[in-house]
C-alpha cells in the first residue's frame, strides 16, 4: 500500500463514530455504522476527493482491552498495521462523552508513531459535548477538530487539514478492474482465503463464525491484470439471520455479488451440500454473474476423499450452473489459490466476449432444426432473429413470433447449445426472447 495516493489511518476506541466519519468523508456506505461497539473488525479502505486531491482513507477497528472484544488482540495488530503504513493519524474521540481512560491509553500508543496526528471530537453537534471539548487538550495533541460524521458538521474543515498535511495526489484516471466477490456461509475460510490470495493479514481470520462483518474493497494486481477483491460477511439461512450488525452484514454481501464480475462461492470441504451454499451460488446465477466453486480447507481432506466425487456430487447439488468450475484450495498452505485466479481472469475474458450476429444465427437455426421446440396447443415457437445485445454478462435478445411459447427447459437447450458453440463456460449467460415486431434498436439497448 507503499504506492500511489497517501493513506490517511482512523484511529480511535470502539464506538466513537469512526466508520460514520469514513462513510462522511468518501461518501459512501461502505463501512457498518451501528449502535454498537466492536462493529468494524477488519481494515476497510476507501477514496476520497477534496479540492481536487486524491487520498487514500483506512477505517480499523476500535482499540479495546481483551476482556471486553476477544478479537482485540487481532484487531490491535490491524491498526498498528494501518498505522505504520498511513503518512497522517486521525485519533478519533466522542466529544459527548470526554476524555476516557481509553482515549489517554491510545494516546500514549499514537505518541510512538512518527507521523503527524490530527486530534477529532466527533459527536461534537450533541448539546453535552460543548462542555467536554476541552478536557481533551490534556492529550496534548493540539487543539480538537469538531465534527460530527453523522451529520457532515465540521467535516469540510477537516478534510482541507488533511490535504493540507499529507502529500496528495491529483486524482488518477479510474482502472477498469475485474471485480471478485468472495461469498459463502460464516466461517468457511472466506477471509482467510482472502488472506492468501492478497499475501498478507488484511482480513482478521477467526474460528469464531461471524467475525468479518464489512465488505472490503481491496485493489490488487495478478499477473499484469487490475483487480479488486470484495470479502463479505458470511451469509446465513434467511430464518437464522439476526437484525442489526447481521442483517447489513447479508445486505452487503449480496451487494456486492450486484457489483462483482466473478463470485467465488467458497464451501467447507466437509459440508460440500448445504442448502445455504445453493441459494448464494443461485444468487449469483440470477444476477448472470461469473461463478467458481471453491471447496476450500483441502489440507483436511482424507484419504477418503476424493475430488472427482465431490465434484459429481456438485454437479448434481447445483444443477442450475452446470458451467460453473469446480477447484479445490486451502487458504492455510496455499494450494490451489493461484489456480482460482487465473479461472476468473479466464472467465473474465469469456465475459467480455461478443459473437457475430450470423454465426449466432447458424448456431442457433442448427440447434432448431435438430430439435424442434415442442408445440403448446396448435402453435409452435419460431426463431426469426438473433443478436447479442451486449457482454459482461453476455446477452442474446432472440426475435421470436411469441415469447410466451419458450418452455424453460428448451431455454436451457438453446443456451446449453451457444455454450457449446462458443465457450461461455463459467458465467451464466442471459437469453431475452422478444416479439419480432419490437424496436430491434430498443431490444439491444
Amino acid at each position: 500500500m507503499t504506492d500511489g495516493p497517501p493513506l490517511v489511518a482512523i484511529v480511535g476506541r470502539p464506538n466513537v463514530g469512526k466508520s460514520a466519519l469514513f462513510n462522511r468523508m468518501t461518501r459512501s456506505q461502505r463501512a457498518l455504522v451501528e449502535d454498537l461497539p466492536g462493529t468494524t473488525r477488519d481494515r476497510n479502505y476507501g477514496d476520497l476527493e477534496w479540492r481536487g486531491r486524491h487520498v487514500r482513507l483506512v477505517d480499523t477497528g476500535g482499540l479495546a482491552e481483551p476482556d471486553e472484544d476477544p478479537f482485540a488482540p487481532l484487531v490491535r495488530e490491524g491498526v498498528e498495521t494501518a498505522i505504520a503504513e498511513s503518512q497522517l493519524i486521525l485519533f478519533v474521540v466522542d466529544a459527548s462523552d470526554g476524555l476516557t481512560a481509553a482515549d489517554e491509553e491510545i494516546a500514549t500508543l499514537l505518541r510512538r508513531a512518527p507521523q503527524p496526528i490530527l486530534l477529532v471530537a466527533n459527536k461534537a453537534d450533541v448539546s453535552r459535548a460543548r462542555d467536554r471539548i476541552p478536557e481533551f487538550y490534556g492529550l496534548g495533541m493540539g487543539e480538537p477538530i469538531e465534527v460530527s460524521g453523522y451529520h457532515g458538521q465540521g467535516v469540510g474543515e477537516l478534510l482541507d487539514e488533511i490535504v493540507d498535511r499529507v502529500d496528495a495526489e491529483r486524482r488518477p484516471p479510474p482502472v477498469e478492474r475485474i471485480r471478485l466477490a468472495v461469498v459463502g456461509r460464516p466461517n468457511v475460510g472466506k477471509s482467510s482465503l482472502v488472506n492468501a490470495i492478497l499475501g498478507e493479514q488484511r482480513a482478521v481470520v477467526s474460528d469464531v463464525a461471524g467475525t468479518t462483518r464489512d465488505a472490503i474493497d481491496t485493489p490488487f494486481e495478478f499477473e499484469g491484470h487490475a483487480m479488486m477483491l470484495v470479502d463479505t460477511a458470511g451469509i446465513r439461512r434467511r430464518g437464522r439471520i439476526e437484525r442489526g450488525v447481521e442483517r447489513h452484514s447479508v445486505q452487503r454481501a449480496e451487494r456486492a455479488i450486484d457489483r462483482a464480475d466473478v463470485v467465488l462461492v467458497v464451501i467447507d470441504r466437509a459440508e460440500v451440500l448445504a442448502a445455504q451454499d445453493a441459494h448464494i451460488a443461485g444468487y449469483a446465477n440470477e444476477r448472470h454473474k461469473g461463478i467458481i466453486f471453491v471447496v476450500n480447507k483441502w489440507d483436511l481432506a482424507t484419504p477418503e476423499e476424493d475430488r472427482h466425487h465431490i465434484g459429481r456430487l456438485l454437479d448434481r447439488h447445483y444443477a442450475f450452473a452446470p458451467w460453473a468450475p469446480v477447484l479445490f484450495t486451502s487458504a492455510l498452505t496455499g494450494e490451489g489459490v493461484r489456480d482460482v485466479l487465473e479461472m476468473v481472469l479466464h472467465i473474465a475474458e469469456v465475459r467480455t466476449r461478443r459473437v457475430q450476429t450470423s454465426e449466432l444465427n447458424r448456431v442457433l437455426q442448427k440447434a432448431m432444426q435438430e430439435h424442434g421446440p415442442p408445440t403448446v396447443g396448435n402453435r409452435r415457437l419460431k426463431l426469426m432473429y438473433a443478436t447479442q445485445a451486449s457482454a459482461s454478462p453476455p446477452t442474446f435478445v432472440l426475435f421470436v413470433n411469441d415469447p410466451a411459447l419458450v418452455h424453460f427447459s428448451y431455454r436451457r437447450f438453446l443456451e446449453n447449445r451457444l455454450r457449446e458453440a462458443f465457450d461461455f463456460g463459467g458465467t451464466a449467460i442471459q437469453l431475452v426472447f422478444r416479439r419480432r415486431s419490437e424496436d430491434r434498436h430498443e431490444a439491444s439497448a
